[in-house]
């Protein structure tokens, strides 16, 4: 049974306990609010300002569960507040296994300082979850993306033009690289996993995976520079530096370039080109 008045005093309560800085927003000049506001909140979890203003009252309807993981999100909550905020409003909480897309608040903050960096929140399925203002610009909107085509490894093999940002021996490369990913992932998490599922998929869909499966592969890793080719800024060599968070299978993934180079500069002319059409 929901509790929507305890409800509301929680999402209060954790609104005013952050402030703009903790979850990448600007502090503004005439802030008289104790911590977020409301329509700030509202934003970071992708629902109307007048919704999340009745919840916190206590005089709205009782959240769903893709509302509640927005929320979540959006306030930036522990494992432990957010299951008990799945609690208040009477749903059960989601499972804590690896798979979880729930990203922990440390990671989130470091991600919200990378605003002028490509970055992103990847599982270990290769989905991404949270993404920087510039890694949309490199990579495209992640968010358009639903079902198995959220996976990077999937898109890879279904869809050519996930390739169009890669050099042709690059690209030879990452596919040997997906499929022994997705072969140790397998082995990891069962045949009954999600992982599993997504192979069986790919086995059916792509003959090029089902050869690189049949070769049974693990170990292959990408290489320390990515080499991309943009639509708008052309070609681009990033290393990318990766973050895990091991309790929840995260990795945050963040692309920089050398100081001085072309690379560079490219990166700097994207931020100010912004985002292309998602791949």
């Amino acid at each position: 049974m929901s509790d929507l008045p305890s409800l509301g005093d929680f999402l209060q309560r954790r609104r005013e306990a952050l402030q703009p800085e903790d979850v990448g927003l600007a502090r503004g000049a005439r802030r008289r609010t104790a911590g977020l506001r409301r329509e700030e909140v509202a934003l970071l979890s992708h629902m109307s300002t007048d919704y999340y203003a009745r919840l916190e009252r206590g005089t709205g309807p009782t959240p769903s569960e893709q509302m509640l993981t927005a929320l979540a999100q959006g306030l930036h909550l522990s494992l432990a507040e957010r299951d008990h905020l799945f609690r208040l409003a009477g749903h059960r909480p989601p499972s804590r296994h690896s798979g979880t897309e729930h990203v922990s608040p440390g990671m989130l903050r470091i991600l919200d300082r990378l605003d002028d960096t490509p970055a992103e929140i990847v599982t270990e399925l290769g989905e991404t979850l949270r993404q920087s203002r510039l890694g949309i610009a490199l990579l495209g909107d992640a968010a358009l993306r639903t079902g198995p085509a959220r996976s990077i490894g999937y898109r890879w093999f279904t869809d050519p033009a996930s390739r169009a940002a890669y050099p042709p021996d690059e690209a030879a490369n990452l596919s040997r690289v997906y499929a022994a990913g997705l072969r140790e992932m397998v082995a990891a998490r069962g045949t009954q996993s999600r992982a599993a599922e997504l192979a069986d998929d790919l086995r059916a869909r792509s003959p090029e995976f089902a050869t690189l499966w049949d070769a049974h592969e693990v170990g292959a890793r990408p290489p320390e520079v990515k080499r991309f080719h943009h639509p708008e800024v052309g070609h681009l060599d990033l290393s990318c530096q990766t973050l895990l968070d091991p309790d929840q299978s995260h990795r945050l993934l963040v692309y920089t370039a050398q100081p001085g180079s072309e690379s560079a500069e490219k990166l700097r002319l994207l931020a100010v080109i912004g985002s292309p059409s998602v791949r």
